[in-house]
């Protein structure tokens, strides 16, 4: 009994400290977008040309100043970071039966992108401190089930080629990016970064999603930058960017006013009318962080006496961007005490997604040792991660 008052008192002041810090007690979502720059001018500018579909300045624009932002050579622009991905993996050359390496602990937009080429999963675990894919266990799994043959990897238990491996940087926080890259040159996988959740965010000063061969962002309602849906390809291969924007735009042969196509291809192209959202957002990408960074302070000293709760930090070499604020709940069934509390008091929280694995679509899917990835899963809460105004 004392145990649960003790809980419940934690809760009520985390409800409290919230509160004070959105000047509100009325209710508080988890991540909201925050439109306060020149998005309503850029938008109404682009009604105003009348091309607002996949054709126009702004989709030219956003995709030279995000290059520019990243640090890539290239920027694709597309219609969500699913399609994003999708064609990243068809450019790394993922095809029907080959496999590809990611981890459980995921959105499930990373492994539809696999199953949309008709590629299979490989389950691989985190990392407890960043949450992202562990190159410990990435190499381990390697080691044990691999061998390269003709600049291959071969899967020994099912014979099949090991084509790339998706690790994905969860809630901004940077995977090992580098020793990841280290170990799939060594193996001869194409590494592509899921990089959805990490705008913002460097590894070494890097920008995560420029040390793959391509790398593949999110502008969803919910991410840092919003256009409403949207997504982005990076690259620094220029074949491979023209090949991208080729694949987005239904491969169609350039001509002033005849409809030829070459192939089956996708229309994943970003309307222009989302693209001027997003030149908007992208230049209070600065302000965003800093301020999601200051969040990140005060809740890291809220939470530092706490012996059941580790809020978490970014690692060493990194800056995170801290996209979604995010705690460890030490004790599994006061996970569930956590989310009741806050939620019913008007604190929107969230627990961190199911396993890939235990979904009934990837459930025949190989997987390494993953100990680390289900004991995240059941006691990861995000908290408000909104920019405060």
């Amino acid at each position: 009994m004392i145990l649960i008052v003790q809980s419940i008192r934690m809760y009520k002041k985390l409800v409290n400290f919230i509160q004070d810090i959105y000047k509100t007690k009325e209710f508080i979502p988890l991540h909201e977008p925050r439109f306060q720059g020149n998005e309503k001018k850029y938008l109404n500018d682009c009604i105003d040309s009348t091309f607002v579909s996949s054709v126009g300045k702004y989709v030219d624009m956003f995709e030279e100043q995000f290059a520019k932002k990243v640090g890539s050579k290239y920027a694709i622009a597309t219609v969500n970071g699913t399609s994003a991905l999708h064609i990243s993996l068809i450019l790394s050359d993922v095809t029907q039966d080959d496999e590809v390496i990611t981890q459980p602990l995921t959105f499930v937009a990373t492994c539809n992108a696999i199953e949309y080429i008709g590629a299979k999963s490989i389950f691989v675990d985190v990392d407890l401190d960043t949450m992202g894919l562990s190159p410990k266990a990435l190499k381990s799994f390697l080691e044990l089930n691999c061998e390269v043959k003709n600049n291959k990897c071969i899967n020994k238990t099912t014979k099949k080629i090991i084509k790339a491996c998706v690790p994905m940087h969860t809630f901004g926080h940077s995977c090992k990016i580098q020793e990841i890259k280290d170990i799939c040159d060594t193996w001869c996988i194409v590494l592509v970064e899921d990089s959805a959740e990490s705008l913002g965010t460097t590894y070494n000063d890097k920008h995560t999603g420029t040390f793959g061969k391509l790398g593949a962002f999110s502008f969803n309602g919910n991410k840092i930058i919003t256009s409403g849906g949207g997504g982005v390809i990076v690259t620094d291969d220029e074949n491979l960017a023209k090949r991208a924007k080729y694949l987005t735009t239904t491969a169609k042969v350039p001509h002033k006013w005849e409809y030829v196509h070459d192939e089956v291809a996708y229309n994943y192209r970003m309307p222009n009318l989302n693209a001027s959202l997003l030149v908007a957002q992208l230049e209070q990408l600065e302000i965003f962080i800093e301020n999601k960074r200051n969040l990140a302070s005060k809740y890291e000293e809220f939470f530092k006496d706490d012996e059941n709760i580790d809020f978490i930090k970014e690692q060493k070499n990194t800056k995170s961007s801290y996209w979604l604020q995010a705690v460890i709940v030490k004790d599994v069934q006061k996970r569930d005490e956590f989310l009741d509390y806050t939620n019913k008091n008007g604190i929107m929280t969230r627990p961190i997604w199911k396993l890939m694995n235990e979904l009934d679509m990837f459930k025949d899917c190989q997987c390494g040792d993953l100990t680390n990835s289900k004991y995240l899963e059941q006691r990861v809460v995000n908290i408000s991660s909104s920019v405060v105004m």
